[in-house]
């Protein structure tokens, strides 16, 4: 009988052991020590940064916006002690600092924030490039092509989420989304991947909008490798039926669809191209600081490229901010030398502290100081010709 206890109690304890190491293997990618800990994050294998020189010329012929969803300036400072000191922001020698809140509330949420930082117009949450009494107002994206520019966007959400959707579509409620594809679809937007293709075919009105921008000269694709195959716009890549998978899990798709974007815009009349690192936002509001963390490298690697890339053609203008930042972080300890932060979260939503506004390039001067999201967005306005 005693026998038969303990090989119960053995084979009991081996399989809660086994579980519980599935568990946690699976669940602390995220975190240092054990998933219950999402407070703790140490970087295991720091990545190089890349050092450009500011070009000194002042044409502005190209302008990449890129977007940090839920990244505030806490987020960007744990990310900096995580990488042991250093992340591509670092070349950024002109900062500014914009305010967040929206029409009707002062916390904001991503598409009143948006549509701020697209239209230069505050509306209020949930509205899509639409003032608060539902009047449509023009987009940078949407300025750039009037003025024969190509433009694209590259982010890790739904292409159709509300980042993405407030510079090619307008909306009084985020949440038609079908609709919004179908604005999209029909914008000009010459460069367009991310997630969402549920929102394009299978849809329940029946259309499949896959086939009608086909139809239109379009390149459909659903995979990374497809997307690199491509040598011509324009181009809608749709990599997962909603959002894109965690930094961990999805790999390198976002800098490899930035760089294909940037080779497909490159054009003589130049381009506006809108990056989105969407998923910062999903870590804050889980509270998870390594998964905060994990996307934040993967948009500051998207930016060392971009960087790169800028340097070399001279004549473009990059902007580097947030819409609002996620989960009220601050950080608690940590180590430099050993690339470990300790947070702690006040919310699982957004909160209204204002935000750093990195600018590089020609022009990048006139990004200095602090003002509304809506000023940010007419700065850039103003330069695109």
């Amino acid at each position: 009988m005693k026998r038969t206890l303990v090989i119960i109690a053995f084979i009991f304890g081996f399989t809660v052991m086994s579980f519980s190491q599935v568990v946690d293997r699976d669940r602390s990618k995220y975190a240092v020590n054990n998933f219950a800990e999402d407070d703790k994050y140490t970087m295991l294998e720091p990545y190089e940064t890349v050092s450009v020189e500011e070009p000194h010329g002042r044409k502005v012929k190209n302008i990449i916006f890129m977007i940090g969803d839920g990244m505030g300036l806490e987020q960007i400072s744990a990310a900096w002690v995580c990488n042991g000191g250093k992340l591509n922001l670092d070349n950024f020698t002109n900062v500014g600092i914009q305010r967040t809140y929206s029409a009707n509330k002062l916390v904001t949420d991503s598409a009143a924030a948006g549509t701020a930082l697209a239209t230069g117009h505050k509306t209020n949450n949930g509205m899509v490039a639409m003032t608060p009494d539902s009047v449509a107002v023009k987009s940078l994206a949407e300025e750039a092509m009037e003025k024969g520019k190509r433009a694209g966007a590259a982010v890790t959400c739904r292409v159709n989420d509300a980042t993405p959707a407030v510079f090619f579509s307008h909306s009084a409620t985020r949440k038609s989304q079908e609709d919004i594809v179908e604005q999209m679809a029909g914008s000009g937007v010459y460069f367009l991947s991310g997630g969402g293709y549920k929102f394009w075919r299978n849809r329940e009105d029946g259309k499949d909008i896959t086939e009608q921008v086909k139809a239109k000269g379009y390149t459909y694709v659903e995979t990374k490798e497809d997307l690199m195959a491509v040598e011509e716009g324009p181009v809608v890549a749709l990599m997962d039926s909603h959002e894109l998978q965690p930094a961990l899990d999805r790999g390198d798709i976002l800098p490899a669809s930035v760089e294909k974007a940037l080779q497909l815009l490159d054009n003589k009349k130049g381009f506006f191209l809108m990056v989105e690192g969407s998923c910062i936002d999903d870590g804050g509001h889980d509270n998870k600081a390594g998964k905060t963390m994990e996307e934040i490298f993967d948009f500051d690697r998207t930016i060392g490229l971009v960087l790169e890339w800028a340097a070399k053609d001279g004549e473009t203008l990059v902007i580097v901010t947030g819409d609002h930042a996620t989960g009220g972080m601050t950080l608690l300890s940590g180590s430099l030398d050993d690339k470990r932060i300790r947070v702690n979260y006040s919310t699982t939503g957004h909160n209204g502290i204002a935000l750093p506004v990195f600018a590089w390039g020609p022009h990048s001067e006139d990004f200095i100081g602090v003002y509304e999201n809506t000023e940010l967005s007419d700065k850039i306005r103003a330069l695109i010709k």
